[in-house]
């Protein structure tokens, strides 16, 4: 197609439409790069396509989220890189969705050739699918799970943090040393736990100093106590960045293996994507599917152009090719002659790209070998010469090229130069095309050519409507009826002497006047019949509207039915993808549980905790965790053997058999499981409980709120610790009816003070805070305003 035509008839402003509908990135990419075609199957096996994504947001919406690009991705992993986290997170999200279309599809009952078999042919790679979403969770974090030695690091780690945190805490609580300590607080240096030491302790306090602060009064040092925890905790984090590296190696390689299968999945991915922007598109301009030949023959019904607004854009009825291949459009200057060259050409450039048209159904419109556009907007008097050369120039080039399939729109053909030579010129090119056979579109103000078009079979005249008592054009085209050039009604209406019409009437040739007389005759009995069609054609638009109410409620019902399906489907696989990896981790923590007297008995616990997961999974999918009242953490001073606990991941409750320190041995059922105590929650000391959780729970909120502090005491903590009590105490303040509270948090470093004012900062709770007077502690301590 001719390149300069996408210029002048904007055709890039239509696939930039087309290019912001698209999900993806590679759909994106093909929208941009769009080409019309000249071949008629292909043509309109485009356009079936666009029908079948029609049909189908008609009833539902393709779910193409969380598509991306994979190409870049695989072309790394050929060159021998290795995909980092985020690559892969990508990768598993293509992979979804890839599963999600081909689901879609599978599940819809129509009939669509095309985008089902796009979609049937995407491969369901479902071991990478699974190693993926079993290696990276959905915040794109590494699992425990990902390998056996990766939770065996972690385990460490965990349990190594918690013993430091323990030995830190004796140090900090031994009365001792407190006058060692600056501040009664934990902070890091260079990864390692250290405490704020006054710098004139420094030498009486065993261990190793890291950093001293600003002013110099203050040394970090690390315990001597808790230099060996912290060593085999810096040689554990070495230890799992290796271990993840090795696994994201696995993964990159496992991807690498099925690189051409991803690479056509996305393939076909982009153009079910490409397929549903088309739909998009036709929606938006409210379009339809056209006829289509390759003949030439077109007949445009309410044809409106795609780039001007509703609220603006006249509809236009046109036709060519059938009994005329060239139509002559006249009129004034402003009458829409142009912008419907333009609708014709845009509209057969979108139609060979496979596109829906803006035009009533049954709309007919010709495959066209190539589309050339002459058309300018350049009318001044002074450019007048210039403007003849150019378009002259680009005639000459349109006539060594045209064919008997081509489309050629002309504007103001002959126009810029002696109205004779120019009128004589227009008539030889618009003969020259008839012998070739295009299907040409001209406009001109030349009466010449009016006569001319009257007596060449093939040419056809046409004007755009003119309202004499509004001086104003309607934009509409009117075929076979040339138009008149209104100069003597435009100039009376504007208040030129009588006499000077009169006498301007006089050098008109007899002929051209009754020319102008039999045009203005035809213009008043065609106004006439269309008042008598227009009360027609307003009952006919009532009917049409209230038709169309009705289609839109049902395909409002229709879509919401098919969406809350869609949600329900997505959070039941959902939770089902969650119950698999929870009974994966009973599992592992059974296997560890399990000594080596029998592989056949560990086996059967194995299959027995297996059928109870799956049978409680097929009871009931939400269990009792949404139960409220299990949510009070284990109190262990308080705890008894016998008591009741409830443990959230397994969504059970058990007795108490033991309790050693912090680590409780349970029965659940005929298991019998060891937990530490913090992944439990109090139930009771008896079943009875459960009865009266409701009266307690109401009791136990009143007691709180009626005895609750004004002042809460944080010194000591860690910044993230102080924010979660502070947090909670807030709330109970908040529900309490206080309206100010005092937080001590001591003075020391200001590290907790200055984390504690940025946390309140952002708390909806807070109105405003400040540091506290003298007397109640002044930089030790900070007064807060609630709201």
């Amino acid at each position: 197609m001719n390149r300069e035509s996408y210029r002048i008839l904007e055709f890039d402003s239509i696939r930039l439409k087309l290019k912001s509908l698209a999900n993806s990135d590679w759909a994106r990419e093909i929208a941009s790069q769009i080409q019309p075609s000249d071949d008629l199957d292909e043509v309109q096996s485009r356009l079936d396509e666009t029908a079948e994504a029609v049909r189908i947001n008609s009833a539902g919406t393709i779910p193409l989220n969380g598509i991306y690009d994979l190409r870049p991705m695989l072309k790394k992993l050929q060159l021998g890189s290795n995909l980092d986290v985020e690559d892969l997170m990508e990768v598993l999200s293509t992979m979804l969705a890839m599963k999600s279309v081909k689901r879609f599809f599978k599940s819809l009952e129509m009939d669509l050739p095309i985008l089902k078999n796009l979609s049937s042919g995407i491969e369901i790679l479902g071991n990478l699918e699974r190693d993926l979403d079993n290696t990276i969770d959905e915040h794109g974090a590494i699992r425990d799970s990902a390998s056996p030695e990766l939770n065996r690091i972690r385990r460490e780690l965990r349990n190594s943090q918690s013993k430091i945190k323990d030995r830190i805490s004796d140090i900090l609580h031994d009365s001792n040393l407190q006058k060692f300590f600056q501040d009664s607080i934990v902070t890091v240096r260079d990864d390692r736990y250290v405490i704020p030491i006054k710098q004139e302790y420094r030498n009486q306090f065993p261990g190793i100093v890291h950093d001293q602060s600003s002013t110099g009064a203050t040394v970090f040092i690390e315990p001597m106590r808790v230099v060996e925890l912290n060593n085999e905790i810096k040689n554990l984090s070495i230890e799992e960045l290796r271990e993840i590296d090795r696994i994201l190696r696995k993964l990159s390689n496992e991807i690498r293996k099925n690189s051409e299968t991803l690479l056509e999945n996305c393939e076909r991915l982009a153009q079910i994507d490409f397929a549903n922007s088309k739909a998009k598109l036709a929606r938006d301009l409210r379009a339809n599917q056209p006829l289509l030949n390759d003949s030439g023959k077109t007949n445009l019904i309410q044809a409106r152009h795609p780039l001007i607004p509703d609220s603006s854009v006249v509809p236009i009825d046109l036709e060519l090719g059938n009994r005329f291949r060239t139509l002559l459009i006249t009129g004034p200057n402003t009458g829409g002659k142009t912008v419907s060259m333009k609708t014709l050409g845009i509209l057969a450039l979108m139609n060979q790209s496979g596109l829906f048209i803006p035009a009533a159904i049954g709309s007919e419109i010709s495959i066209y070998r190539e589309i050339f556009a002459d058309i300018g907007d350049e009318q001044s008097i002074e450019q007048s010469l210039s403007t003849f050369s150019s378009h002259m120039t680009s005639i000459v080039k349109i006539l060594d090229q045209a064919e008997d399939r081509d489309l050629i729109l002309l504007d103001e053909i002959g126009a810029g130069t002696d109205p004779e030579e120019g009128s004589s010129l227009a008539m030889a090119i618009l003969e020259k095309f008839l012998q070739i056979g295009s299907s040409v579109l001209a406009s001109t103000h030349y009466s010449e050519l009016k006569t001319f078009a009257y007596s060449r079979e093939g040419i056809e005249n046409a004007c755009v409507e003119f309202d004499e008592k509004t001086l104003k054009p309607t934009y509409r085209i009117l075929i076979g009826i040339p138009g008149a050039s209104n100069a003597f009604a435009i100039s009376k209406r504007l208040g030129l002497s009588e006499s000077i019409i009169l006498r301007a009437k006089q050098f008109i040739t007899e002929d051209h006047a009754q020319f102008e007389n039999i045009v203005s005759a035809l213009e008043r009995e065609r106004m006439e019949f269309e008042k008598r069609n227009a009360d027609i054609a307003e009952r006919q638009k009532r009917i049409t509207e209230s038709e169309k109410k009705i289609s839109e409620l049902r395909d409002e019902i229709s879509k919401s039915k098919t969406e809350s399906i869609r949600k329900a489907r997505e959070k039941s696989q959902s939770m089902i993808r969650q119950a698999k990896r929870e009974a994966e981790e009973i599992i592992a923590s059974l296997r560890e549980q399990f000594d080596d007297q029998g592989t056949k008995k560990r086996s059967q616990a194995i299959q027995n905790a297996r059928d109870r997961l799956r049978h409680a999974e097929e009871e009931n999918s939400i269990g009792i965790m949404s139960d409220g009242n299990y949510r009070r953490r284990i109190n262990i001073k308080k705890l008894s053997i016998g008591d009741t606990v409830y443990i959230p991941r397994l969504d059970q409750k058990g007795t108490v058999l033991e309790i050693h320190g912090k680590d409780l041995t349970l029965q659940i059922g005929i298991l019998r499981m060891e937990l530490d105590s913090s992944q439990c929650r109090f139930v009771g000391d008896s079943e009875k409980i459960q009865e009266d959780r409701v009266e307690k729970s109401r009791t136990s909120f009143v007691s709180k709120v009626q005895n609750i502090s004004r002042e809460i005491d944080v010194r000591g903590m860690l910044v993230n610790e102080a924010e979660s009590v502070v947090g909670k105490f807030l709330d109970d303040a908040q529900l309490a009816g206080l309206k100010e509270i005092l937080i001590i948090h001591g003075k020391g470093t200001g590290a907790l003070r200055t984390g504690l004012h940025d946390f309140l900062k952002n708390n909806g709770s807070v109105a405003k805070f400040s540091v506290a007077s003298l007397d109640e502690g002044g930089a030790g301590a900070t007064i807060v305003t609630l709201r």
